[in-house]
């Protein structure tokens, strides 16, 4: 259910309002915006009679939210969520690129990576320390050390960090090191998981699950805003079909889609959603223009070699011939990168 409180409500007023949702059970959730207030209350009340809020002093309108996803839907937050960290904006005019490798293998790999991201203008390095693999035998990442390697290129750089959280346990580790938290498309419904993120206070990428619908993907990220963490926003990386001459199939209409029902930001991974190099540069420009907020992508300088995903990893040249192509694009559609 969604509360709009009227433009002049005091806070008087406002708190006489959760306090009544409260009482009758309602989870309450507040987004102030720069004229008017609106509260979520998140409940099962099927037989509950709205009038006994919209009755209420400093109350405009009262009414039920029909998605499973309260928070996360246009009703409860018309205007773009926007995720501030530093000087960086996710879900602004600015459309963000993320790039770096799948894994960090050594120090001298991820400096000269970090460095290849900052002269592109990208503000954030990516990378993976734990590694979630399909066969127990690839390598898994060089943990805690990844970490430490990563953290000190990006600063060395200018730039935050982002990397993959697998596990509870790797919660604590994994916050001292990272500016943003990544959930891969393995644990898009490890609700254990995700409900711990919520708790924390740095953002949380959110990948979609290899088979998962739109509205799933939704009602996960709705678990993290629910459990108090409103720094989210989306990564749409490729979902499974039956073609087999991609990695996986980019489902480049998720993007348009998930803005209409959804305030978050959404990016885009061309990368795992295509698997091999050269369906990377044609799927980031096509993200770009379909709106994606922003973009990561695997970077290597010697991907035959590379310890994870190499086969999708730009080389750095091409990569910085991207960057500019993006620009042209983004320009058009009245954006920045």
């Amino acid at each position: 259910m969604v509360v709009i409180l009227e433009k002049n409500a005091t806070p008087e007023q406002i708190e006489n309002v959760v306090k009544h949702l409260e009482g009758f059970g309602f989870q309450v959730h507040k987004s102030v915006g720069a004229e008017k207030t609106i509260i979520g209350a998140i409940g099962v009340k099927p037989n509950f009679d709205t009038r006994t809020i919209s009755i209420l002093d400093g109350v405009e309108d009262v009414y039920r939210v029909t998605t499973p996803f309260k928070l996360a839907s246009r009703s409860f937050h018309e205007k773009n969520t926007v995720i501030k960290i530093k000087d960086v904006e996710i879900g602004g005019n600015q459309v963000m690129l993320m790039a770096g490798p799948c894994s960090v293998e050594n120090e001298d790999q991820i400096f000269r990576l970090a460095e290849i991201v900052a002269k592109s203008g990208a503000k954030i390095l990516r990378g993976g320390a734990f590694k979630p693999r399909t066969s127990p035998y690839s390598f898994q990442g060089l943990g805690e050390e990844g970490l430490k390697l990563m953290r000190a290129a990006a600063d060395k750089y200018n730039l935050l960090v982002i990397t993959e959280v697998m596990q509870i346990a790797h919660i604590e580790l994994i916050e001292r090191y990272t500016d943003i938290f990544q959930v891969g498309a393995r644990n898009m419904q490890n609700f254990s998981l995700i409900k711990e993120l919520g708790t924390t206070n740095k953002p949380v990428m959110l990948k979609r699950g290899i088979a998962a619908t739109i509205e799933e993907w939704l009602m996960s990220a709705e678990y993290i805003l629910a459990n108090g963490n409103k720094n989210v926003f989306l990564c749409e990386r490729g979902i499974r079909t039956f073609e087999s001459y991609t990695r996986n199939t980019f489902d480049l209409s998720a993007i348009p889609v998930v803005h209409k029902k959804s305030h978050l930001p959404v990016i885009a991974d061309p990368s795992h959603a295509t698997g091999l190099r050269d369906q990377v540069p044609p799927m980031a420009r096509a993200a770009v223009a379909a709106g994606a907020d922003g973009l990561m992508i695997e970077i290597h300088d010697d991907p035959e070699k590379a310890l994870s995903d190499g086969p999708q990893a730009l080389l750095p040249d091409t990569f910085l011939k991207l960057v500019d192509e993006l620009k042209l694009i983004a320009q058009a559609i009245g954006r920045t990168i």
